[in-house]
């Protein structure tokens, strides 16, 4: 589980410095380094790199809440917790390029299987 723990973490770092490694060549180091108070508008793909990464931000509290409880509930089932949270990850690893290249359905496929891995990881808790 604390591989899976981490990965997720691994992932929502990814996601909180894509905004920044987009805007950093449209504004150069110098506005970068500085307070930005004037931002220019957000590409589409920079917004689209902001949502995502606002969509982890939702996911990532529950996940961790679930895979935290997982260990330390002694009659979970861990392994049911641990496919759960594979299938959480390994969703939104998908879901991450699939929305920054705005496909729509497979977005909310990935979506939805990341999900099912959070209610994997409840149902282990019963």
């Amino acid at each position: 589980m604390i591989f899976w723990i981490l990965s997720a973490i691994a992932l929502y770092t990814i996601g909180l410095f894509l905004p920044s490694l987009l805007l950093l060549p449209r504004i150069g180091i110098s506005a970068y380094v500085g307070s930005r108070d004037n931002e220019p508008e957000p590409s589409a793909l920079h917004a689209r790199v902001k949502r995502a990464h606002r969509n982890m931000m939702e996911s990532l509290p529950v996940f961790l809440a679930l895979a935290v409880l997982a260990l330390v509930v002694p009659d979970a089932d861990l392994a049911q917790a641990i496919l759960g949270a594979q299938v959480f990850v390994l969703a939104r690893v998908a879901f991450l390029p699939l929305y920054l290249a705005a496909v729509p359905w497979a977005r909310s496929v990935a979506w939805i299987a990341g999900f099912v891995g959070l209610i994997m990881m409840a149902m282990a808790l019963i």
